[in-house]
This record gives C-alpha cells, structure tokens and sequence, in this order.
C-alpha cells in the first residue's frame, strides 16, 4: 500500500465567472467543489494507477467530514485525525479569458496535542505501507520541522518516503535525508542560496542536495519533463509535443508516480518513464489529479530519457 499524509487539507472550490470586477457582486456561473490539499491528489492518481493507496492528514469540522465524503465518494480510502479546528476552502476564481486567481486559506490552529496524537496514529500507517508521500503546506500551529520527524520515523521502519512541499518545510524536511524530493528550479535556488542559470547549474545544484543522503532528486522541469539525480546517473526525462488543456496537479500526478514506481520496484529509467508518461496525461484533463489510461500510453512510448 502506498500512503499519502496531506497535514493542510481544504475543501478547494473553483468558480467560473465571466470577469472579475472590484468592488461588485460577482454571480458565479459554476461551482465545483474537490477534496484538496496537494497529497490528495497524488492518492487519486496512485488509484488511477491501479495501486491500493490510503489518504491521512488532519481535518476537521463541517468541511472535513465534508473532504471525506468527497473521497468516498471517489472511492478513495482515507483515514484522518479529527481536529477541533475546521478545514479551510481554498477558492479558484475562473474567468471566461482563461484568468485564473486564487484565494488560499492559510488553516486553522493545530493545537500541541493534535499534533502529538497525528503522530501516534501514523505509526500504525507505516507499518502498513510501502512507500508514503508528505505534500504541501501545514496550517497554523504546526512546527516547520513536522516533516523531518515524519520521515525519521518513516525511515526507521525501513520504508520510502517521498517529500514534495516548499520553503522552510522542505529546507527543515531534507535534514532528514527522505528517500526521494521534487523542487524546480526557485526551490533549490532557496535551499542552496544559489543561482540557476541554465541545465549545468541546474544538475551541479540538484546533484550537492542528492550528495545530501537524498537518494533520488527529480527537478520539475514543466513542459521539458524532468531532471533526475541520483547516485550513479542523471538522466533527462522529455515527454512528446502536447497540447495540455490543464496543467494544474501535473506536479502531484509525477509525485503519484514515482511513489507507484518505486512500490513496483521500477528500474530508476522506467520509474522517470512512468512519472513523466502520468504527469503529462494529466494535463489533458480538466480535472485535478486524474488522468485517462488511453493517454497515459500514448505519451509512454514517445517519452525521450537521456543519460546526461
């Protein structure tokens, strides 16, 4: 089983309007509500991909008993632990010229006691997983060296954990050496206190973090594909010329799939293959985090790994 932990879970809700105006009342033509939070979307796509996953965090209130149903609902199997504080909404504003503007809420206060009962319950997770993905932010409350100590306990256990978050948490989650990470090109330029100018920047800044204890690092390189560090090779992933119709939760879909590549036991090349194959395919979806198989294939075929 492969488990994701999503510690800042929201209920995220686009709506389309024509255009967005200061200061009037906007009528919202259409509202569609999603359970978010960047780890349940890496769950959808590791069940797209055919693999039992388990999706964990923190909710609370009315909207998380409302993100719970939603994954009932899409047949994604979940396991929180209930907070006295409600999941935030994060808002997707969608104007008909393909503006798009966000409101994110930042979460509510995570008390001392919640945080120390998450990390008994998690306990019991590890032992049942393979592999286990930490995505995203944490609200209020929750101390920027949470997920060091989740993957020191992940580790302990002899399993692989994959970190995809930002900022502090990423600079305080990578003590800890996690299996593998997925930083673009400003995430590393913070970590290192480097510039990136071009690829051999890119690959001499990627390859001081893998130098690090990080087993697998695997640079985000948008509509390029991927760069991938590694102790014996670096390789350069490039899917086919694509017309994407929505690139949002590319980034989780890639992160969905390393993580079934890795519980498959994939060769390093064909887990790059993989990734690659599902992120691509997701931005031929309008919807987040999903992706059709027919596509997946296509892309798979015609996806260029390079040794560096």
């Amino acid at each position: 089983m492969i488990s994701t932990i999503t510690l800042n879970v929201s209920v995220d809700k686009a709506y389309v309007i024509n255009q967005l105006m200061k200061g009037e009342v906007m009528r919202v033509l259409k509202c569609t509500n999603t359970p978010g939070g960047k780890g349940l979307n890496v769950a959808r796509v590791i069940k797209l991909c055919g693999e039992d996953v388990l999706a964990t965090g923190m909710v609370g209130g009315f909207a998380g008993a409302y993100v719970e149903d939603m994954l009932r609902l899409q047949k994604v199997p979940c396991d929180f632990l209930h907070t006295a504080a409600e999941t935030r909404s994060c808002i997707n504003l969608l104007e008909s010229d393909g503006t798009s503007t966000e409101f994110l809420e930042a979460g509510e206060q995570i008390s001392q006691n919640e945080i120390e009962e998450f990390l008994l319950k998690i306990e019991d997770i590890i032992d049942r997983s393979e592999v286990i993905t930490i995505s995203g932010s944490v609200p209020k409350g929750v101390d920027t060296d949470i997920y060091a100590k989740l993957i020191r306990r992940i580790k302990a256990k002899g399993k692989k954990v994959i970190l995809d978050t930002s900022g502090e948490l990423l600079k305080e989650g990578i003590k800890a050496c996690p299996t593998m990470i997925k930083p673009n090109s400003d995430e590393i330029e913070a970590l290192l206190g480097v510039s990136v100018n071009n690829r051999e920047d890119l690959i001499t800044s990627a390859g001081k973090l893998q130098k690090m204890g990080i087993e697998i690092v695997a640079v985000s390189l948008g509509a390029d594909g991927a760069l991938l560090v590694t102790k014996d090779a670096i390789y350069h992933g490039r899917p086919p010329k694509i017309t994407p119709v929505n690139t949002v939760g590319s980034g989780d879909s890639m992160v969905a799939a390393f993580a079934v590549g890795l519980a498959r036991g994939y060769q390093i090349e064909e887990c790059l293959r993989f990734a690659i194959s599902v992120s691509a395919a997701n931005t031929l979806t309008m919807t987040t985090g999903s992706f059709l198989e027919e596509d997946r294939k296509a892309i798979y075929g015609n996806v260029t790994i390079t040794r560096v």
